[in-house]
């Protein structure tokens, strides 16, 4: 039997998300993603192909690296206008119950005793369905918007996170112990004072006195994501991370950097998703059709302006055949490499807008509906892979041909589940208990 495929739709609260200008194709609903209807149509469809999250991306700035201006991103709504992804998952639990949703956060801009009770809010109102994605940011811009001149170095910001994680685990973890909510109506006690302990943390970034203000939530730390590829991020992930987040590409690069991170984390268990945009049809020739048609609407500026901020390069500054030399810099490392993987070390603006399929540097998987579940399954058992996360094409037709036709096709192959199994986003993942356990960081806290 084939390892079992595990599905997120990776999304974002914004019209132009990974395939830039897909939201001009008349088919397509992007716009309206200010409306509270377009999300909880999403998660219901979700829920009904047994994905096991909506991952919600987010990003503090804008993408003005282009031309160095925002307006190329702006013109084709890449990732600008935005809206906070924290905010929609109420009102989709609501809805819902068995979707796990996770959320990007930036934690370079947040101060964690506030963070820490959004989170143990979103975690009670969500009945254990919240995830986190851990960020620190890589964009200057970000960082003006918040007082600063620019962000810090790559890696100080993932020795800052080191710290902030400290603090959070702390308040989830520590702070309200066992048996300390009593809801005693008889004595009219509600907590026991003598069960709760302040946190008091005085470290390089961070000085905090306080108790947590929320008791402990069904999972108390959510379901912790993480994306870093570079060396730092790896480290990082394999410390903290339970799921991680790698970008496609060949299967042989995808299951070293797979191994390399399992083999980092051991003992502790990690899942692991492949990025992955999907373009089927009942035939090959319709599933090139189709992309032909989609094609048609993608947005090369979008894309280039997309691509200069994550790779912290101005692709304005070339000419279309000029080697572009790209170096270590404060970006997103990982992008650099898979730009490098794909086209060489010297690179030009012509071949990273052939890159482009779609919008995007993300190649799409095109075939019809049997093919695409056979080169998923094939994928996996390469690679190693649990699963992947799934970037929006035309929405929301692109999704609801993966759960009305995509999900049949890999159950018939015994590769995707026929229900969900019971408890948290966590149990659901893992198939333990709902809590973080040892040698998990976090449990220590929990345990002191």
């Amino acid at each position: 039997m084939p390892r079992e495929i595990r599905l997120n739709t990776f999304d974002m609260a914004c019209v132009g998300h990974i395939q830039q200008g897909m939201w001009t194709h008349p088919r397509d609903t992007s716009a309206q993603y200010t409306q509270l209807s377009h999300w909880l149509d999403l998660a219901r469809l979700l829920e009904r192909g047994l994905f096991d999250g909506l991952f919600l991306a987010d990003v503090l700035g804008v993408y003005d690296v282009l031309d160095g201006s925002a307006d190329a991103a702006i013109r084709s709504g890449a990732q600008i206008p935005l809206l906070d992804p924290a905010m929609i998952v109420p009102a989709m639990a609501a809805v819902t119950t068995q979707l796990g949703f996770g959320i990007t956060a930036n934690l370079s801009y947040e101060a964690p005793y506030l963070f820490a009770r959004r989170m143990s809010t979103l975690d009670h109102l969500t009945q254990g369905r919240i995830g986190w994605n851990v960020v620190t940011g890589y964009l200057d811009s970000a960082a003006r918007a918040m007082g600063l001149e620019r962000q810090m170095r790559h890696d100080d910001r993932y020795d800052l996170a080191e710290e902030y994680m400290e603090v959070v685990y702390r308040l989830w973890e520590e702070s309200w112990g066992p048996g300390s909510v009593l809801r005693d109506r008889a004595s009219g006690r509600y907590a026991d004072p003598a069960a709760i302990r302040r946190i008091r943390h005085e470290g390089a970034q961070y000085r905090i006195d306080a108790y947590h203000l929320c008791e402990p939530s069904p999972q108390r730390t959510p379901v912790l994501y993480q994306a870093g590829a570079s060396a730092r991020g790896q480290r990082f992930a394999a410390r903290h991370a339970e799921c991680v987040f790698l970008n496609g590409g060949p299967a042989e690069d995808v299951a070293r950097a797979i191994a390399e991170l399992r083999a980092l984390a051991a003992p502790r268990e990690l899942r692991v998703f492949v990025g992955a945009t999907l373009v089927t049809g009942r035939s090959e020739a319709e599933a090139a059709e189709k992309l032909a048609e989609y094609r048609r609407h993608s947005s090369v500026e979008g894309a280039l302006a997309h691509a200069s901020a994550s790779l912290g390069i101005d692709f304005g500054r070339y000419a279309m055949d000029e080697p572009i030399e790209a170096g270590p810099g404060n970006a997103i490392q990982s992008n650099v490499a898979a730009m490098k993987r794909a086209t060489g070390p010297a690179f030009t603006k012509r071949g990273l807008i052939d890159q482009f399929i779609l919008g995007s540097r993300q190649k799409p998987m095109v075939g019809c509906v049997g093919g695409i579940a056979d080169r998923l399954i094939e994928y996996a058992e390469a690679t190693g892979a649990d699963g992947f996360n799934l970037s929006r094409t035309v929405f929301p037709e692109c999704l609801e041909e993966v759960v009305d036709e995509l999900v049949p096709a890999l159950q018939e192959r015994g590769a995707y589940k026929r229900a969900y199994a019971a408890g948290t986003y966590r149990e659901k993942l893992f198939g333990a208990g709902p809590l973080l356990a040892p040698p998990h960081p976090a449990a220590g806290f929990r345990a002191a």
